[in-house]
This record gives C-alpha cells, sequence and structure tokens, in this order.
C-alpha cells in the first residue's frame, strides 16, 4: 500500500509539543525516561528527535501502519494549530532523520517497556475475564508477521520454503500470552521463523503467575514445559496429541479420569517424577455429518491440572478450552486493523524490525487497555466492545491530545 508524504510549515520544534495523548496515559514520559536511562539509549544532547519522543513515535507507527514515516510525524503534531492558532509553525524532521533516530534508540528500550508495563488488565469486576470467579483465564499460542524483503532481515529471520518455491517475504515470529477476556497480549517474544515455538514458550511461561488458567493447543504439552509453566503456580487445561499415551488410571464422577505424564528420553528435566494429570475426552458432531466428503466428528482429549471435578467439571472446562480461540481474535486485531492486511512490517534491518514489532504491541495494548475501561464503566464484556471502533477513536483524537501529557497508570510490579 502506498504510503503519502506530508510537510508541515518550517517553525517551531517538533518535540516542543508532541506527547501521545491517550498513549502516554499507557506509558507515561517518566517511566519512558527511566527506561531510557536503564539501558543506556537517553539522548546525551539536545536534538529534533530525543529518545523519548522516538519511543512514542514508534509506537504511533503501530496505529497508522497505512502511512508513511513523515506522514505519522505529521498526525502527531496536528494539535499544534488547534492549541496556539494558526500562526504556529512547526519543523518537520525528513526521512534520514527519522531513520537515524530509529537506529540510535534500537530495540530495547522498546521491549523493555514492553516487559515493564504489558501485562493482565481485567479486574474482578470484569465481565467474562475469570472462570468460577476463581482463575484468571490466559491462553498461549503464535502466529508470524511478513517483514521487510532484505537480505538482513532474511539471514536472521528465515523465509518460508514450500514445494511450490520460496515466500515473498521472510517472517518473523511471535509467541505469547493472551488474557482471554480482554485481548490484551502479554509475556510475547519475537523469533526466527523456523525457531519451534516450543522452545519459544519456555520463554513466554515466566509470565504465567498462581490464580492463572493457561489453556494451550497439542503442540505445546510435553513433560518439560508441563513442569516449567507449574513451577510458576498456574494451572493449565492444554490439548493432547491424538498419539499420546494416558491410560486410564483413576475415573471420576464426572467422566473424566487420572492419568500421568512421564519422562522420556528427549526430556531435559532431571526430576523423572511422573505428573498427575486429569484428562478430559469429549466429542464434537461435524459440522458436514451426514454430507458426501464429510470429515465425522472430532475427539477432544484435555489434560489439567485440576484434579478435583466438583471444582472444575469436565463439562465446564470442554466449554472453557474453546475461549482459546479468542487468541485468534487478538491476532486479527494486531495483522489486520492495527497492521493493516497484506502491508508489510516496513524496518529494513532485525533490530528496527523487532522494534516495530513491540512498537505494534504496545499501540495494541493502549487500545485495549482503554476498550477495558469502557466496558468496566458498563459492565459490558470487553470482547463486546468494537476494537474497530475503539481505534478509530484513538486515530481521531491522537492529534488533539498531542500537547497534553496525562498520568498513566504504574508499571507492573
Amino acid at each position: 500500500m502506498a504510503r503519502t508524504v506530508a510537510v508541515l510549515p518550517a517553525g517551531s520544534r517538533l518535540t516542543d509539543f508532541v506527547s501521545l495523548g491517550v498513549v502516554a496515559k499507557s506509558f507515561p514520559e517518566p517511566l519512558i525516561r527511566g527506561i531510557l536511562d536503564m539501558t543506556g539509549r537517553e539522548s546525551q544532547r539536545e536534538r529534533d528527535l530525543p529518545a523519548h519522543v522516538v519511543v512514542y513515535y514508534v509506537i504511533a507507527l503501530g496505529l497508522y501502519m497505512q502511512c508513511s514515516y513523515r506522514e505519522v510525524l505529521r498526525t502527531l503534531v496536528e494539535g499544534v494549530r488547534w492549541l496556539a492558532g494558526p500562526g504556529v509553525k512547526t519543523k518537520l524532521p525528513g526521512r534520514s532523520a527519522i531513520a537515524q533516530a530509529r537506529s540510535r534508540l534500537g530495540e530495547l528500550p522498546l521491549r523493555v517497556l514492553y516487559d515493564t508495563v504489558v501485562g493482565p488488565v481485567a479486574t474482578r469486576e470484569t465481565v467474562g475475564a475469570y472462570f468460577r470467579e476463581r482463575w484468571r483465564v490466559v491462553s498461549m499460542d503464535g502466529t508470524a508477521f511478513d517483514v521487510g524483503d532484505t537480505e538482513e532481515n532474511v539471514r536472521h529471520f528465515g523465509r518460508p520454503v514450500s514445494s511450490r518455491g520460496e515466500s515473498a517475504f521472510p517472517k518473523m515470529r511471535l509467541l505469547g500470552l493472551v488474557e482471554t477476556g480482554t485481548h490484551v497480549v502479554f509475556g510475547a517474544i519475537f523469533g526466527g521463523y523456523k525457531e519451534s515455538e516450543v522452545h519459544m514458550a519456555e520463554s513466554v511461561i515466566t509470565s504465567l503467575e498462581t490464580g492463572m488458567l493457561c489453556l494451550a493447543d497439542r503442540y505445546f504439552l510435553g513433560y518439560d514445559l508441563w513442569r516449567e509453566a507449574t513451577a510458576r503456580g498456574a494451572d493449565l487445561l492444554w490439548r493432547v496429541k491424538a498419539s499420546a499415551k494416558f491410560p486410564k488410571e483413576k475415573v471420576l464422577s464426572d467422566g473424566s479420569y487420572l492419568s500421568h505424564i512421564r519422562w522420556n528420553p528427549h526430556c531435559r528435566s532431571t526430576d523423572r517424577t511422573p505428573i498427575q494429570v486429569r484428562v478430559i475426552e469429549y466429542r464434537l458432531p461435524a459440522l458436514d455429518k451426514g454430507k458426501p466428503g464429510g470429515k465425522g466428528d472430532t475427539i477432544y482429549r484435555l489434560a489439567t491440572t485440576l484434579l478435583d471435578p466438583n471444582l472444575a467439571p469436565a463439562s465446564e472446562l470442554a466449554t472453557l478450552y474453546h475461549e482459546r480461540w479468542e487468541m485468534e481474535n487478538s491476532f486479527d486485531e494486531l495483522k489486520t486493523h492495527l497492521r493493516g492486511a497484506r502491508i508489510v512490517l516496513r524496518s529494513k534491518t532485525p533490530e528496527l524490525v523487532l522494534q516495530e514489532g513491540y512498537g505494534l504491541l504496545l499501540a495494541h495494548y493502549a487500545v485495549r487497555g482503554l476498550m477495558h475501561e469502557a466496558a468496566l464503566t458498563r459492565t459490558r464484556d470487553p470482547d463486546t466492545v468494537s476494537f474497530i471502533h475503539a481505534l478509530s477513536v484513538v486515530k481521531r483524537t491522537l492529534p488533539h491530545l498531542a500537547a497534553f501529557p496525562p498520568s498513566g497508570h504504574a508499571a507492573r510490579t
């Protein structure tokens, strides 16, 4: 998609006016300056684009993916004329200055900001965020993004290959957790396209906490990852591969049964103690049942750490597991509504691709946080609030909030 270039008249410095309003509410300037100082990326001298402004700018790139670099800057200073009248003039840095400022900043401050701030936001009053009012429901899964077709990106991220040839673009893999009740993506990491999601999950599960119930697909279930995830204090509800062996050791009152996950020669853990789990089996009728070519019913098996059927009945867990698909809606928000359909991440080097990726996640969090606050005021399920509408409101009002940096939420502890 073409990105048009816009220019404002020369005059006052951009940094006299820029502060992203609703974005600064989620990521207050003092926090950003502290992270820049900690990572050694704070500006050493006064520039047209100092480091803290570039952080806000990268987040804004995630909100305006269809626009050119300079058009995004123009949008951020649009409120200047509204504030001070048509006589106020602003100097818009050129594309080269923007690229140099992003390179000076790098990826690290954005990653640290994401890890520091972004986490579950649901409260006990959030509709649909908890299972049986006890467990915060989260899901783990991954997706991939097309990135700029440069030699550096190909070497770093890799390019998919199939029987029909190579993909048009290299791809970057994302794996993370989603709070299913609010669609907030947290604990996420980026990697190369060929990197194993199971390997990446070892880093992602460090964001699990006591009181969470994590849903995940069958590819993640294994002795090592299960043990590491439960060591964080979280409960698990993961699908089981069809080939996995889970003998029935004790049938429970609701038809589920107790079994064990056992160590095998592929495991890295030195602890070989079998891990007790509860297995739930159920059948989903095929939508095309009775039609020619129908594939038949689907048999699901789930393994869980919730061993007591009175606390977590099998029928309720089977229903809950399909909330995992809420993660696909979160990825759709990132890839279709924020990034835009068929839009490639614009950065040409791996470090700036990662910077752009974290900027996209931070922009998504800012919008989702706003939606959660709106849902709480009406006691509504955040899932029923339109992401497209919320995004359009943020984009429409952002320029008019440019010079008002509100106090933000405190960072997560």
